[in-house]
């Protein structure tokens, strides 16, 4: 839905309908990696901003995927997907059947596009405030000046009393000041083929560039397991890591994160 008046009103009526249910656990969730769960504290914070920035161009689709995944571990409820026309336009709009493949499923997505970023704050604001979902992804492209530390910590004390776990995912920007909980910056990797040349798992090199918890600034080399819905760590290829390209063909592409799709 787009993120006009009339569909944020929408957007609160579709939320109160599912107030009803339990809110979310309190604590934190884990990623399912001992040794990364146990430097954040046991996880990360339930109910606390978590931001997400892609390494490069390139990488948008990898950062969404890892979002996406972070939003899959945060508990089984609804997630509310807030994102920028901008979003995709230039990374590409959310895949369904790429979300199903990773043990996603997408009928737990409220999707929400906003044409500018005004717009978005208030529907992540409306999502922040519903303790009956899971968490709620938002898709920002560069640095508008709306998305400022004053307007995080509003997002963030929304989280803290509804227990959701908030996820931005800051695409073609550079980190700056932010109520953010946790900092990532996400990289693409190229998949390990399995048994038979299958395709592998959807991997990610991740650095923790900040945490609340005091955890030290650290890079991860992190698979996506789907039978476990969770993920787990290998050890770094020998070698720089290339960012793959969305647009090569269907064959070469096959081990990439498919959760979003190139429009036309």
């Amino acid at each position: 839905m787009r993120a006009s008046p009339q569909r944020l009103e929408a957007l609160r009526r579709r939320l109160a309908s599912i107030e009803d249910r339990a809110p979310s656990d309190a604590g934190r969730f884990t990623l399912g990696i001992d040794r990364l769960d146990s430097a954040l504290g046991g996880g990360l914070l339930r109910g606390g901003l978590h931001e997400v920035y892609a390494e490069a161009g390139g990488d948008s689709p990898s950062a969404f995927g890892f979002a996406a995944l972070l939003a899959e571990r945060a508990g089984s409820r609804p997630v509310l997907w807030v994102s920028q026309d901008m979003v995709d336009h230039e990374a590409g709009g959310l895949y369904a059947p790429g979300l199903a493949e990773m043990g996603v499923d997408p009928r737990r997505l409220i999707l929400v596009r906003a044409r500018d970023p005004t717009s978005l704050l208030r529907a992540a604001l409306e999502g922040a405030r519903c303790p009956a979902l899971a968490a709620v992804v938002i898709g920002v492209w560069g640095r508008p000046k709306v998305l400022d530390l004053t307007a995080t910590r509003r997002l963030s004390l929304a989280a803290q009393v509804s227990r959701v776990s908030l996820l931005v995912v800051r695409a073609g920007a550079e980190p700056e000041p932010s109520a953010a909980e946790t900092r990532w910056s996400v990289q693409s990797m190229p998949s390990v083929a399995l048994e038979a040349n299958a395709p592998g798992r959807p991997a990610f090199s991740v650095r923790l560039l900040r945490s609340r918890s005091g955890a030290s600034p650290q890079a991860y080399f992190v698979e996506w397991d789907r039978a476990t819905r969770s993920f787990v760590e290998r050890p770094p290829l020998s070698g720089g890591v290339v960012p793959l390209s969305a647009d090569r063909p269907a064959a070469a592409a096959a081990a990439d994160v498919a959760v979003l799709r190139r429009a036309g």
